[in-house]
């Protein structure tokens, strides 16, 4: 998952270079994705080579290859059965109990069956925290697969943020200007907050279970 300048300027050096047969200057690229310092572009350049999406060619001056696209980062065939998979972002944690804080980790992803996914969408994954959903078939342990989206029908499972940056799965329902975060597990208890106190960060679409 690329930040939206890294996003920039990558797109900029694929066409550059495909055009030009040579990557472009720093002045260039700071001029492509609005920066002020070389030493912006320099920061964006080494997190895309860390990510694997270019290489810097050693010893030679404007030398960038490309070494990704985002159509063989998001999508890969399973050999087993030659069923497609997408690869989705996976982001850090969600409790399924009390909301613990959510911290994205850029690097990693996690294939979901193609079925789980709609292309017109944004999703992203993450690992399930707590028991506070069991009664929903939701588990410690496992990855939820969330759709991207500030909005959900009441009664639905969604992904929200409070206003402490700290991240929940929970049933929602909007209630006068109130939202309720339900559990599915009765030894917990529903947590009733201001609206504004809450943003939505998606719908749960699916749930991935990994058996050791």
């Amino acid at each position: 998952m690329l930040t939206k300048k890294q996003k920039e300027l990558f797109d900029f050096l694929s066409k550059y270079i495909s055009k030009n047969y040579i990557s472009p200057s720093f002045e260039e690229m700071k001029e492509a994705v609005s920066l002020k310092s070389k030493s912006g572009i320099h920061r964006l350049i080494t997190s895309l080579e860390q990510r694997g999406f270019i290489k810097r060619l050693k010893h030679k001056a404007r030398a960038i290859e490309i070494t990704k696209t985002f159509s063989n980062i998001h999508r890969k065939i399973n050999n087993k059965n030659e069923s497609p998979s997408i690869e989705i972002p996976l982001l850090g944690s969600i409790a399924a109990g009390d909301p613990i804080e959510a911290i994205e980790n850029p690097d990693e992803f996690i294939s979901v069956p193609s079925n789980f996914i709609s292309p017109n969408n944004q999703y992203f994954g993450l690992k399930v925290n707590g028991l506070s959903m069991i009664d929903k078939g939701i588990f410690d342990g496992d990855i939820a697969v969330i759709k991207k989206t500030n909005s959900v029908l009441n009664g639905k499972i969604a992904a929200v943020l409070t206003n402490e940056n700290e991240i929940t799965l929970k049933t929602i329902k909007i209630i006068q200007n109130k939202i309720h975060l339900i559990p599915a597990n009765k030894s917990y208890i529903e947590k009733i907050l201001e609206i504004n106190q809450v943003q939505i960060q998606g719908a749960l679409t699916g749930i991935i279970r990994k058996y050791n």
